[in-house]
């Protein structure tokens, strides 16, 4: 036994009666209560309580039961002075019933002051009572000390067994008590990751159409304002327009997500493939994680609203792989260098922060997958290209741009 474990007190779940059952409080209970009717009633035997002194063994029982109340709250409360005054009071109260004629009384009073000591006490200050009480109970009968040496012996161990017992008993609700403070943080991180998630999808659905719709509806503005045809005008309402049912497609595409109900990843690729964007599929389609199938969608989604901004009419192409151990995504525009490419009316490439793809990356660190995007990225595995970063895209000198996303499955 470690050194300072003689100075260390019983854990309160051990001193305390939690997670002890009603029947064995109540078993305890009518024990305690024929425990001192007999004590009493031996006291009354023994032929020296007559007169006023009838009273006596009445008191002395109201007495020690008083300081077995006051005890069991001051061991709880962890005050050593305190208790170890109320042993005293408790082995007096039997030495005066040794002297008033009661031995049978009096043994028992030391006997159980002893095994309440070694149960509740710290070490060193429950032999010292045990030895104390020892020492009374073997001067009051000093022609058996064979026999008081045994029944001491055994309160000893018995103490020390009780208090064993309590001491499993209140490791046992430590652990209970930790187990549900674990289950109750896991269930706060998992709130808040569910959180996170749906506001990703909030922003990745709601801020390109919305954003977009914006750009439109103010450009509109001011073509009414400056006189525009109206054929000018009425295309920037319908642009808005079916941005708009495109966002409303969106948001029922990320609440069907939410609830678990999604259509595959290579049919919802190819219903966002609008406006001659390209799609190729290859490998074998397999139903993906859920995260992971997010993942691929809204990369797809922001690669594509990225490439309406910044070169708008160029040539679109999306290809998803499905490898062994991961899925990637390569959406790739021509650039406003392609041939044919109407650079005009690029309101669209001044909107947004940069940080749609930043969002990206993060959610496919999450999965364990990389995102990356450039202007000179190669379809070879780590050939051109850089990891994105902060900042809107690198579209310098018109050159195509590439959004390659990898995703553990």
């Amino acid at each position: 036994m470690p050194i300072g474990a003689v100075t260390v007190w019983p854990s309160k779940e051990a001193l305390t009666r939690v997670g002890v059952p009603r029947v064995r409080t109540a078993l305890d209970c009518l024990l305690a209560g024929g425990l001192a009717t007999w004590l009493v009633a031996t006291a009354y035997t023994a032929g020296v309580f007559h007169g006023w002194r009838a009273v006596l063994p009445v008191l002395g029982m109201l007495c020690f039961g008083t300081a077995l109340v006051f005890l069991h709250r001051w061991t709880v409360r962890r005050r050593l002075f305190p208790s170890l005054v109320l042993f005293l009071v408790i082995a007096l109260l039997g030495v005066g019933a040794s002297v008033a004629g009661a031995e049978a009384t009096a043994a028992l009073i030391w006997i159980l002051a002893g095994a309440l000591a070694v149960e509740r006490l710290p070490i060193a200050p429950a032999l010292g009572v045990w030895a104390g009480l020892s020492a009374a109970l073997a001067l009051a009968n000093t022609e058996a000390f064979t026999e008081v040496g045994i029944t001491m012996g055994a309160v000893l161990l018995g103490g020390f067994t009780l208090r064993l017992d309590a001491q499993a008993r209140g490791a046992g609700f430590r652990l209970l008590a930790q187990e549900r403070a674990a289950r109750a943080a896991e269930a706060e991180s998992a709130a808040l990751a569910e959180r996170a998630r749906i506001a990703r999808e909030i922003h990745d659905v709601l801020a390109h159409s919305l954003s977009a719709q914006l750009v439109h509806l103010e450009a509109a503005r001011l073509q009414i304002e400056g006189g525009y045809d109206r054929e000018q005008v009425l295309r920037r309402v319908v642009e808005a327009r079916s941005m708009a049912r495109q966002g409303l497609a969106e948001t029922r595409q990320a609440l069907s997500a939410l609830r678990g109900q999604l259509v595959p990843v290579e049919d919802y690729l190819r219903e966002l493939a609008v406006d001659g964007v390209r799609t190729e599929v290859v490998g074998e389609p397999r139903l993906l994680p859920t995260e992971a199938s997010q993942a691929v969608r809204r990369v797809a989604q922001e690669a594509l609203t990225n490439a309406r901004k910044h070169a708008p009419g160029a040539g679109v192409s999306m290809r998803l792989e499905y490898a062994r151990d991961e899925v990637t995504l390569e959406v790739r525009d021509e650039g406003t260098d392609a041939p044919g490419v109407d650079t005009s009316g690029t309101e669209l490439a001044a909107s947004g922060s940069g940080y749609g793809l930043l969002g990206m990356r993060e959610r496919a660190e999450l999965l364990g997958g990389t995102l990356e995007a450039g202007p000179a990225l190669r379809t070879e595995d780590g050939a051109g290209g850089a990891p994105y970063g902060s900042g809107p895209p690198d579209r310098a000198e018109g050159k195509g741009f590439t959004v390659r996303l990898r995703v553990p499955v």
